[in-house]
Order: C-alpha cells, then structure tokens, then sequence
C-alpha cells in the first residue's frame, strides 16, 4: 500500500512522473498507477507531463502584478503588442514580430519585467528579402535588440517582390520574437481575453 499523503506529495506538490515515483519507492509503475486512481488523484495529461519535463523546478516566468505607473504602462503596451502583433496561431510558445526594433524591444522588457522571463531564453527569427544584405540585417537587429547572435535561428531569405515604400519600412527585414512556454501563451490570452470583456 502507499499513504495518499505521500503519492500526493510526490505526484503533485513535487511533480514527479509515475517512474520516478516508482523507482523511488521500489516497486511498479502499475502499483503507483492503481493507488492513485484509488485516491483520486489525477494524472497529468501527456502535454504537462512533457512541460513538467522541460521545466522540473517549476515555471520558467512568474506573473508580477505592476505596482507604479511605469509598470502599468508597459502591462498595457505589451498587451496592446501582442493584441495587434502577437501570433496566436502557435499554441505552445508567445511569438511576435515586426519591422520595428523598438516595439521588438518594449514587447521584451514586457516580458522581462513582469513576467520574470530571461533574456538568454528569447529566440528570434529573421525573414529578409533577397535585395537586403543578411550580415547587415543581423548586425542592425544583434545591435538594436542587444542580443547575441547565438539566439538568431537560421535567416529566412524571401524573393523581392516591388521595391516601394515596403522596402523602406523592412530595409532590414522582419524579426519574430520566441519565448517557448505554452503556460505563458495562454496566460497572456486569458489577461487579453479578461481585458476585452472589460
């Protein structure tokens, strides 16, 4: 028999998988299983298995409520961004993207400030077209965004269609800012979705 105490201690407050579990307390997964369905306690879907796997200490970002007015501003700024911007198409990972270093830079310090991401765990992607110069745009955006270029992925070249007013706006192509964290995206959905119903 194992004390529900202790499978909940282990399996919930601990996150530890079923083996771990199994391996810790000597005997078989299948013994583990049927304790915890006895007790009623719900195994976690293959998704948050994988994200507990990812993440053993816990979340990678915690929300910090803005306390200053400064703070508050960047909440509804970074909203706005990624209201407007933002792809919500991806379901695991906050992305957004853009021509404008600036807006790149304050969805950033977004992120950073109040939700205690890392800066080292950002990636980004840059789409180019064919007539821009690819060392010159990497340097432009390594500079502006102060971010090495080891979190750059692999650049994403694209034939040049007209070169009007578009070239102006992209001389240096477009940016996309990753985060990888699922539990992040959705919570910013829900802040999105709570600030629409008012």
């Amino acid at each position: 028999m194992i004390k529900q105490e202790l499978l909940e201690k282990l399996y919930a407050k601990e996150g530890k998988s079923m083996q771990e579990i199994a391996n810790k307390l000597g005997c078989s997964v299948h013994k583990v299983q049927y304790w915890m369905k006895q007790y009623n306690i719900k195994s976690r879907s293959i998704s948050d298995a994988i994200y507990q796997w990812h993440n053993p200490d816990g979340d990678p970002f915690m929300f910090k409520k803005p306390r200053t007015s400064k703070e508050q501003m960047l909440y509804g700024l970074g909203l706005g961004l990624y209201w407007g911007e933002g792809t919500k198409a991806s379901k695991h990972s906050v992305r957004l993207g853009n021509t404008d270093p600036d807006l790149i830079k304050i969805f950033m310090d977004f992120l950073i400030i109040l939700y205690g991401v890392k800066r080292k765990d950002f990636r980004f992607g840059l789409q180019i077209f064919t007539d821009i110069d690819e060392e010159k745009a990497l340097d432009f955006w390594t500079k502006k965004l102060r971010i090495p270029r080891e979190q750059f992925g692999k650049v994403i070249v694209t034939k040049s269609g007209s070169i009007g007013t578009y070239r102006k706006k992209s001389q240096f192509g477009v940016v996309t800012l990753h985060y990888h964290n699922k539990k992040l995206r959705d919570l910013l959905l829900n802040q999105l979705a709570a600030v629409a119903q008012g």
